[in-house]
């Protein structure tokens, strides 16, 4: 199943879950650290209360609200955060998802030292022949996380993280070797 078909069946958390791995495997690109998103993932398990995801992602605008700034992959990230709903509506959060998505996979071919002709929606699609490295990487990465947490529900939560956590981790080493080369 394509990633665009994925997203199209995934319930409200499945989404909220997905925006928020895109965002959290940005992060670095904000200057924020391994922590900064945890009340919002705490925020998706079956005992968090209503508004903890609206508390969360107030806690995570504050701890990232200098950042934003700087080049067209940064831009992308902090917009990520800024657009997240304060809301778990599944109408908002579907929007969201969607264009998280969208805008992890333009960074990702942004930071790739290897080209990739063809447009992120076509990689969506599930057209990924010729695809750069990281792209596919974090191509997989969304798959995955929504693939877990479809056949999981709630108990999918750790390993969505997991798996963000891990993409996380690329991401930093990516940015961090590019600014080494820069510097």
């Amino acid at each position: 199943m394509s990633l665009v078909e994925l997203i199209a069946q995934a319930d409200e958390r499945g989404l909220a879950a997905s925006g928020l791995a895109c965002l959290d495997r940005c992060v670095p690109l904000l200057g924020g650290d391994d922590e900064t998103l945890r009340p919002l993932w705490a925020s998706l398990s079956d005992g968090a209360g209503s508004g903890d995801w609206g508390e969360g992602l107030e806690q995570a605008r504050k701890k990232l609200d200098a950042a934003g700034t700087g080049d067209e992959a940064a831009v992308l990230a902090y917009r990520m955060l800024e657009a997240a709903p304060a809301e778990r509506s599944p109408a908002g959060v579907r929007v969201w998802a969607d264009a998280c998505s969208v805008a992890a996979l333009q960074i990702h071919r942004l930071l790739d030292t290897a080209d990739d002709a063809a447009s992120v929606a076509v990689r969506r699609e599930g057209r990924t022949e010729g695809m750069s490295p990281l792209v596919a990487a974090e191509l997989r990465r969304q798959i995955t996380v929504l693939e877990v947490l479809a056949g999981h529900g709630p108990a999918g939560l750790r390993r969505a993280l997991e798996v963000s956590t891990e993409g996380r981790r690329v991401l930093r080493a990516v940015v961090s070797r590019r600014s080494r080369q820069r510097g």
